[in-house]
């Protein structure tokens, strides 16, 4: 009789557990989601620039100083939305952005940079996605703030819009006083 009883509470155990998970779940910002990246060396690579194929691109090629490293796409809707912020930091805020054009289409991306406005320093073709899966990116876009020694300090996932970057520009200019 007793085992019945405490089999009566099961149920109730189970809802309450399985509603507390919803409940911490929905609190939650998806746009804030974890990198284990986040204080750590910016991944090896060696990939070809977008507009010079021939011209193959390493983490060496990092400027040495914080930079924003921006994944984006053609095939991305919300990175047509973010494009002009993008070009408005890298025009107003002498922030260098450097892009990675993921599993994309060389001659769209060159064609998008060209109607659109290239903010970036320069974009690396990761047309296979090997460095957005080595940087844990969930899609596009995703944008890293890499200091000024290579370590990543920091991720957004999604598009950079004028608050989000009052934020990070202040990450950036306290990695810029650091040295």
């Amino acid at each position: 009789m007793n085992l019945r009883r405490v089999l009566l509470f099961v149920p109730i155990v189970l809802a309450l557990l399985l509603g507390l998970f919803l409940w911490k779940g929905l609190s939650m910002d998806p746009r804030e989601l974890p990198s284990a990246l986040v204080g750590k060396p910016f991944p090896a690579f060696a990939l070809a620039a977008l507009n010079d194929p021939e011209r193959t691109l390493t983490e060496v090629d990092l400027p040495g100083r914080p930079v924003l490293v921006n994944i984006w796409a053609t095939w991305c809707p919300s990175c047509k939305v973010e494009h002009p912020q993008l070009v408005s930091i890298a025009r107003d805020d002498n922030i260098p952005i450097i892009g990675l054009n993921y599993k994309d289409d060389a001659e769209a991306a060159k064609q998008w940079l060209r109607r659109y406005d290239n903010p970036y320093l320069f974009t690396i073709f990761d047309s296979e996605g090997t460095l957005g899966f080595n940087l844990g990116v969930y899609g596009a876009p995703e944008t890293f703030i890499v200091d000024a020694k290579g370590i990543v300090r920091y991720r957004h996932a999604g598009p950079i819009d004028t608050t989000t970057w009052k934020t990070m520009r202040n990450i950036v200019r306290d990695l810029e006083r650091q040295g």
